[in-house]
This record gives C-alpha cells, structure tokens and sequence, in this order.
C-alpha cells in the first residue's frame, strides 16, 4: 500500500504534467480531445480502486461514507466513459445525454457520503452546525447567481426545458454538495480532519467543473481539453490521495480529540466573502430578483443567529469551566475549594440567624491498601461508590467534598439535630460491602463531627474545620466505628497519644481476603465478636495457679475463630492498637473483678503493643483503670517484646519506669528470642522474663538446647528477675525445668487456654479438692 505522501507527489507530478499539456498548447484538434478524454478516464480508476479499498478498511458509518463515495466516483467514470464515446466515435457533444445522469449521480453519492459520517461534536454544536450548512448555501448560491444561475435563469426561455432543468441541476446539486463537505470539514476532529479536507477540496473541484461545463454546454460551447478537465482531473486526484490518508489513519493509533482548528472555524465565513466580493463586483441589477433578495436576508440573519450563539456557548462553556473547577474530577463531588466557600458563607449566615452549622469529616480506613493491591482502577471505582453512598445519605441542601485522596467532608445546616442525624446515615451508608470488579469489600471511615452552635459565636470556619479533622483522627486512634463528636478532650489525648498510631508500609502486598479480613475486624471491634481466654501460669513446686495470660481470640458470626497470629499483624500495621489494647485491659481487668468478687485473688498478665509504650499516657490510663475498680496495681502485669526498645530506648524506659513506679509489674516476653536487650537488661525496670516455646520445647533431647534454657534462668536468677517457662507441652519438659530450678510455667499440658467461665471452675475445683478456700497469690493446682 503506498505511503499518502508518495501517492501525493505522484498526484501532484501527473497534474501538472496533463496541466502543461492543455493549457500549453501542445497539440489541439482531435488530438487534444482524445489525450483529455483519456486521461480523466485513467484517472477514475485509482480513485474508484482506493476508495473501495478505504471502505473495506474502515467500519460503521466511516464504511458507509466512503462506499458512498465509491459509487459517486465509479457513477462519475461511467458518464465519462458514455463522454468519450460520444466526443471520440460518435464525434459529437450532446446536450443533455445520459451521461450527465451518471454525472449527477456523483453530487447525490457524495452528499450521502458526506451525511453518513459520524461528527465528533454533538449536542449544542448540532445548532452551528446547521447555521453553518445555512450560511455556506445561501453564500455560494449567491456566487453561483452571479456566474452561472443568473445566465441561465435569464436564457431559460430561449433553450430547450430539459436542457434548462439539466442545466440548473449542475450548480444546484454543487452548492448543497459543497455547503455539506464544508460544515463535515468544521464538524471534523483533528484525526479525520486531513482525508476530509482532501474530499472537500476534491469535490470542490468536480463540482466547480462539473457548473462550467454545464453552463458552456447548454451554450453549445463545450469540448474537451478546455478548463473544465483540470478541474475534474485536479478532483479525481485529491480523492485519491485522501482515500490513501484515511486507510493509513485508520490502522494508526488515533489521539485524542482536539479542539477545532481556526481555520475550521473561519470556513463558513469564507463563502461569505466570497460573496460579497462577487456582489460588489456585479451591477445591482443583477440582484433584484426576489428568490436572491430572499437568500441575501436569509444569509445576514444566519450570520447574526450564528454569532449570538456563538457568544451564548462561550458564556455556558465559561460557566461549564468555572463549575468544573470546583469539583472533583473523579466524583464529581465539590472540591475542596467550592466546600470552604460554603462553609465560610454558612458560617456568616450563622452570625445572623443563630442557626447550628455541622461538619463532618470522614477518611477511609484502609483504602491505600485496597490501592496497592487491586489497583488504582479499582481504588477509583471504590471513591466513586463512596461518592454515590454519600450523596444518598444526605440531604439536598446539604454539601459533600471530596478534598483529595481517600478524605470526605460534609456540611450540614439547620437545625441542632441535623448534623447528628446526617452523620449516623453517613455511618449507616458503610453498613453494606461495596462490590468493586468482582471484589467484595468492606470498608469501615473514621467518622468525626463537629458543631458550631449559638454557644460559640465567634468560632471561625477553619476552626470548626480543624475540630472535625481531630474528631476524625480521635475516631481513627479508637477504632471507633460509628460518629465521634468532638470534644476539647481528643486534643488532649491526641497530644498524649503522640507516636502510638502505626503508618502502613509504603507497598504491602496482600490478598483481597486480608483487605476483607481487616475490614470485618474493624467491624468486629464494636460487634461484641472479640473475647478473651485466659492460660493459667502455674508454680511447678507448689502446683499452685499464681497467674494467667489474657490472650485475645476472634469469634466471627459464622462461627469460626480466627486467631491472633491471622489478625494481628494487620492490627500492627493499621492503626488499630490503640482500640485492641483499650478492649484487653478493660476485658482483662473486668473480669479480674470476678475473680475477686469469688475470692481468687490471681493476677493478670496483658500484652500491649510496641505502639503502646511509645505512649508517655499509658501508665497514667492503666493506673487509673485500676483505680476504678479498686484493684492493687501489682495485680496487673505488662508483657512487652523485645522490640519496644528498637525505635526510642529512652522513651521507653520512661514508660517503664512510670509503670513500675504506679506498682504495675513489668515481664519481658519472648526473651533472648528476637534483638536481645541483654546489654540493657541490668537497667530496664523489669520483673520478669518469659523464655520462649522455641528454647523450652526441645530441652529434654537437645543438650545445645538444655544448656541455653540453663544459662538464661541462671541469668534471670542473678538479677532477681522471676524466669516463666512458656510452651510446656508434656510431663517429660515440666519434670526437666522443675529439676533445673524453674519454678514458674504455662502450656497446654499444664492447662489450654480458658474462658473466663472456665478458669472459675478451674479454680474452684482445685480449691475444694485441697479443701480450701484460697484468697493469697495462687491457688493449688
């Protein structure tokens, strides 16, 4: 397939080449008539051939318009063809004859062509549009008045009628042909606007030709060779060669639409003026007939219409601009720039009627992991139902934002129930999982509102803003899954809170399950579907319980129990320490109180998070807890891992020391298994060591093993450190710590973890099987 621009040279080198011949007198007679009528019948082939094969390429109504103009090109070779046979062997020039039947055919083909292709502009610029056809009509009929209706209108009664009617018929199907290529051309986007502009000029040519040649021929003054074969032979080539564009366009990636080019906007004036050079150039007599008087007015009020609504577009593509810019692109929600205009303006309006104005301010948990793992597409999909739920939730005059990324605000006017009400269906909107490309995910936001009522007067829109940003983050920090109202206290525990939330990492990589996982848990949190079991910690020389262990356990709806091995490194990762620790230590320590009230006085171990100790306000919260319900401090004991000590050495062992400065007891949990805190092990406030199941289970048949176990209860015994042998699974390991001189053990052989319910029993059963009644630190086991 030839390149366009190879085929454009070559178009251009045999143009020029039949040009010279006519026009410079190289032969004349027979001859010149023979070579012209020759060559245009050659030069039909190649613009039939390329344009079927442009249809072939193409699809829709693109197929359509250039099969279209296939069967007006191949209609215009046959009237050709029936020419030359007239001019070269009948040696005649009839007029009219059937070949200007084939000849008009191509007009009605080429409009049809023209028709069928599909516009990149719709909707308001269809009203232009045909202006434009309005105004490039009236224009070149006016033109065409001059040069050849008007003649042959003038000559009508001294030729015959149908020869008049053929006559007419040429400069007729012209000016619609041409007023249609020129309204396609400026309707055209930029990736069809170089085949269409060849096609427009193409027709333009035959069409110009096609009016001469009438005109001369109902004048008797028509042969071959003369100025109108240029004109076909010029129209013949540009079709071709925008047949060739179009195929290679069509097999090329096409960009995106551009805006309309300023010469496609001037086109429709250029028959205009056109126009009226012709008319200043022509006596005024020539203009007096009533059917041109009436195209002339319609043409000055096409042209008035078409600039007044060019002008009312611009003004609603400015008001389209201006709106689009307060918005966001993706939800189409107000942007943040449009919602601190309202709220700015419902806070002046407050001033006046004393109305309360709410705002709320909503971010998604977890959707950044949603983002790295199923996708942008997906996280955009998720913002955009989001959206959807949210202005459901509302109502009219109500304003919902979207600032940026995964963080939603709310205004809420009226009266002082209405922000309220408007946020606990904004909660209630999350109730349902969102079903994003087969994904089911349950999202859980972090809700915070808060109030500007009559009470504050002077309260400023920022503020109220910031208040309903901490209320967020207050609801955030305790996995709170409902509204929080802000209260002056979240500041406060923001700043004492300082370094407990969790960041998630930059990239992690998980399955849609642990995003659903995490989602569910949040629910889980205010679900009343996590428990806690308690492992008891036994004296293996008296037997007695002197302990147990809180562990935290997940009981889902449908009944199955996921451990904390699944969960919680999401927990770790996700900001939800603080609400699972909160739920632990008030759990551990009500029931603590149970135990009390039935005599057994045992002591709680609790684990708390890295996050935890970060918190210079923990020991104040834990010794207060305690206080609440009269519990002694060295009822409760923390456990910690290793790795507390990783990030703030110094912040931590202030937390430490404050904890066992209230009385609080203090154990190392996991020790000597992970970053060993050996060198700091003589400073830290430390009560206890915990050595791991990994040391404790092998010690019966590994030496290596046994001489390790050794060493660290020798170690904790040197520094007056109580040393608990974790994972006791069979008689054989008790036997062996108890004959090393480990004293203090927990496992599934000495008891599996138990309900609060359970551990009673336990309790109570060893108590009336040592006939007693114990209330010390332990009971027979």
């Amino acid at each position: 397939m030839p390149r366009a621009a190879h085929l454009a040279v070559a178009a251009g080198v045999f143009f020029l080449a039949f040009a010279v011949w006519l026009v410079g007198g190289l032969s004349d007679g027979t001859t010149l008539v023979a070579v012209s009528d020759i060559a245009m019948l050659l030069f039909v082939v190649p613009a039939v051939v390329f344009s079927a094969l442009a249809a072939r390429a193409s699809a829709g109504r693109v197929r359509l318009a250039w099969a279209a103009l296939t069967v007006g090109v191949l209609s215009w070779g046959i009237g050709e063809a029936l020419w030359t046979y007239y001019e070269l062997v009948a040696h005649k020039s009839p007029f009219p004859s059937p070949a200007d039947a084939a000849y008009l055919v191509f007009p009605v083909a080429a409009c049809v062509g023209l028709l069928v292709l599909p516009g990149e502009q719709t909707g308001p610029f269809r009203s232009r549009a045909l202006l434009d056809g309005l105004i490039v009509a009236a224009a070149l009929f006016l033109v065409g008045w001059v040069t050849v209706l008007g003649p042959l209108y003038a000559s009508g009664g001294r030729v015959e009628r149908l020869a008049f009617v053929v006559a007419i018929a040429y400069p007729l199907s012209d000016v619609v042909v041409l007023t249609m290529a020129t309204v396609v051309l400026v309707r055209s986007g930029a990736r069809d606007r170089l085949p269409l502009t060849l096609v427009t000029v193409g027709v333009a040519c035959i069409a110009l030709s096609d009016s001469t040649f009438a005109y001369l021929a109902s004048k008797g003054q028509y042969s071959s060779g003369r100025a109108p074969d240029i004109g076909w032979v010029a129209g013949l080539l540009f079709i071709t060669v925008a047949a060739v564009t179009a195929m290679q366009t069509t097999r090329e990636n096409r960009e995106a639409q551009e805006l309309p080019s300023w010469a496609s906007i001037w086109l429709p004036y250029v028959p205009v003026l056109l126009a009226g050079v012709v008319a200043a150039a022509n006596p005024p007599d020539l203009f007096r007939n009533r059917m041109v008087l009436a195209v002339a007015g319609l043409l000055v009020v096409a042209v008035l219409v078409r600039q007044f609504l060019a002008v009312s577009e611009n003004r609603m593509l400015v008001a389209a601009v201006t709106e689009q810019a307060l918005r966001d692109p993706l939800t189409g929600l107000a942007n943040r720039s449009r919602f601190d205009d309202r709220l700015d303006h419902a806070m002046r309006m407050r001033q006046r009627d004393g109305s309360s104005v709410g705002v709320i301010s909503l971010d998604l948990n977890d959707f950044k992991l949603v983002n790295d793992n199923l996708g942008h597409s997906v996280g955009d999909e998720l913002l955009i139902g989001v959206a959807d739920r949210l202005r459901g939730a509302v109502r009219s005059v109500d304003t919902v934002a979207r600032p940026g990324g995964d963080e939603f605000c709310l205004l809420v006017s009226g009266g002082a129930d209405a922000p309220h009400v408007v946020a606990d269906r904004v909660a209630r909107a999350f109730d349902q999982p969102f079903m994003i490309a087969g994904h089911e995910l349950p999202m859980r936001p972090s809700i915070g509102l808060a109030i500007a009522g009559a009470g504050e007067p002077a309260l400023s829109a920022d503020e109220v803003m910031t208040r309903a940003d901490t209320a967020m983050y207050a609801a955030k920090r305790s996995g709170n899954r409902g509204v929080l109202t802000y209260d002056p206290q979240m500041q406060l525990s923001a700043e004492a809170d300082d370094g407990q939330m969790f960041v998630p990492a930059e990239s992690e990589s998980v399955g849609v399950e642990a995003i659903a996982l995490l989602g569910d848990f949040r629910g889980a949190l205010t679900n009343a579907e996590l428990a806690l079991v308690y492992q008891p910690k036994f004296d293996l020389l008296t037997e007695r319980v002197v302990g147990v262990e809180a562990l935290l356990r997940w009981n889902r709806p449908d009944g199955r129990v996921v451990t904390p091995k699944d969960f919680l490194p999401l927990v770790h990762r996700h900001g939800l320490t603080a609400p699972v620790t909160e739920f632990v230590l008030n759990r551990a320590l009500d029931d603590m109180v149970s135990w009390h009230a039935a005599s057994f006085d045992i002591p709680v171990s609790v684990n708390l998070f890295a996050a935890s100790m970060a918190n210079r306000g923990i020991p104040a919260r834990l010794t207060a807890a305690l206080s609440e319900r009269g519990l002694a401090p060295d009822t409760l004991t923390v456990e910690v891992t290793e790795d507390v000590f990783l990030d703030n050495v110094e912040r931590t062992r202030a937390v430490l020391e404050d904890l066992r400065r209230n009385g609080i007891r203090i154990a190392i949990d996991n020790f000597a298994s992970g970053d060993s805190v050996l060198p700091l092990l003589r400073e830290l406030p430390i009560d206890e060591v915990k050595l791991n199941r990994h040391f404790i289970a092998p010690v019966v048949d590994d030496p290596r093993a046994a001489t390790v176990v050794r060493a660290l209860l020798g170690l904790a015994d040197g520094l007056g450190l109580a040393a608990v042998a974790e994972g006791v699974e069979d008689a054989e390991t008790e036997t062996w710590l108890r004959g090393n001189g480990c004293r203090l053990a927990q496992g599934h052989f000495l008891s599996p973890p138990l309900s609060t319910h359970e551990l009673l029993t336990l309790l109570n059963r060893r108590a009336a099987e040592c006939g007693e009644t114990h209330t010390g630190r332990g009971v027979l086991g």
